[in-house]
């Protein structure tokens, strides 16, 4: 009797501690509203927006009303004393004093079984999108997630509105020069158009927020809603297929392909693209794995209109007569490193086993690349998305995913 009065004990600490918390579920339903690029960037701001009680609670706060206000104003005052471009969007982001206010005040508002403690627990935690906190306090969990989406709304505006570098200039770049005559036109109306959106607002996030996505826009990149929602679209026929396979039948869970792409405006699909297609259906049509996973988003060359994925499954499925059933695409991937991350998050999502490993299928170069790539994604991610297996040949290598995957990246707005 003491020996299990002592291990309830024991549990019930761990569980208040917040230790214990029950992972990413598979089967979680993801609240867009009807806007992808702002639920897969700003998730919990999306929440804050679309869950009743929560947004009540945020609206009719004395101290955060106050902070809704000041920032409308600035953002009015803004329209008559900026005289720099750069000056409109500076105008929008958080102060860092702003994002530790609103830290403290989340603190505050938290209680055990409130509308914000409900929020965490259906919402963030089984999202998985800020898995990276799973080992604190859903208190202190709801204020990271505040504090990582604060700063993507600053990371985006500094490069879709003041020009900043992003991480791979040479792709992600603004598509103005910050520097000509008539950027300021643009700021100035953009600024605009925010307060007039966001005039009768009660939210203290919103002016930044939409700023933020207003810049998105006109820059056109909304890449991060490419497709969606991919399982009633392009992966329909392939998401469907999932829950039909016998696993056991198979060595590996699927077959990723990285993308390759053109050196130019006009070519769809890069000869290299093709080719990694062809060693990947080889491997498909000797029984290796029931999917094929093609990835890669619009990338190359800057500002193209041709998605890798989406060209790869057309090349699949017309060229090689793989059956559309087969193949799932990842039209967001920008690198290497998010290829690998953005597959394991589709075989968590689409219900392909997790405790299998996966096949990649690429050419010799990026198989080398590969092998030595979790440095690289360290420094990027913050983690590496996987686990490698062994090397079955030149082009052939063995992974398995790492759900760390499931995390929102701060700083891709074109693919988080």
């Amino acid at each position: 009797m003491k020996k299990a009065l002592f291990t309830a004990i024991i549990f019930f600490v761990i569980i208040s501690k917040g230790f214990a918390q029950p992972g990413p579920q598979a089967d979680y339903k993801f609240v867009a509203a009807n806007n992808w690029v702002k639920a897969k960037n700003y998730y919990l701001l999306t929440l804050f927006e679309q869950d009743k009680p929560v947004s009540a609670l945020l609206k009719n706060d004395d101290v955060l009303a106050k902070l809704t206000q000041a920032k409308l104003a600035a953002l009015q005052t803004s329209l008559t004393t900026c005289k720099d471009a750069l000056c409109l969007p500076a105008a929008l982001k958080f102060t860092n004093d702003e994002i530790q206010a609103v830290s403290d005040r989340l603190t505050a508002l938290y209680k055990n079984g409130n509308a914000l403690d409900v929020l965490v627990k259906t919402h963030l935690i089984p999202s998985g999108n800020y898995i990276t906190y799973k080992n604190l306090t859903p208190a202190h969990l709801l204020v990271k997630a505040w504090e990582q989406d604060a700063v993507a709304v600053n990371y985006t505006i500094g490069v879709y509105g003041e020009g900043k570098k992003p991480n791979y200039p040479a792709i992600d770049s603004i598509s103005y020069n910050v520097k000509a005559k008539g950027y300021y036109t643009l700021m100035y109306d953009c600024s605009a158009v925010v307060a007039g959106d966001v005039a009768n607002t009660r939210l203290f996030f919103e002016p930044a927020l939409q700023a933020a996505l207003t810049y998105l826009e006109i820059n056109e990149r909304q890449d991060a809603s490419n497709y969606e929602p991919m399982t009633t679209t392009v992966n329909k026929a392939a998401y469907n297929k999932v829950k039909l396979i016998k696993w056991a039948a198979y060595p590996y869970s699927h077959i990723l392909v990285p993308g390759a792409g053109p050196d130019n405006l006009t070519t769809p699909l890069s000869g290299e693209g093709m080719l990694r297609c062809r060693l990947a259906a080889k491997q498909y049509l000797a029984g290796k794995a029931p999917f094929i996973v093609v990835s890669g988003g619009s990338v190359h060359p800057f500002k193209t209109k041709y998605n890798e994925a989406f060209e790869m499954k057309v090349y699949l499925i017309k060229t090689l007569h793989i059956p559309e059933s087969a193949v799932i695409i990842d039209p967001h991937a920008r690198h290497t490193t998010t290829n690998i991350r953005n597959d394991v998050r589709l075989m968590f999502r689409y219900g392909i086993p997790v405790n299998r490993p996966g096949y990649i299928v690429t050419d010799k170069s990026q198989t080398d690349f590969i092998y030595n790539m979790a440095v690289r994604c360290e420094k990027e991610l913050g983690y590496v998305p996987y686990k490698l297996g062994k090397r079955v040949s030149e082009t052939e290598l063995e992974f398995y995913p790492v759900l760390e995957a499931l995390q929102i990246d701060q700083d891709e707005p074109l693919d988080p």
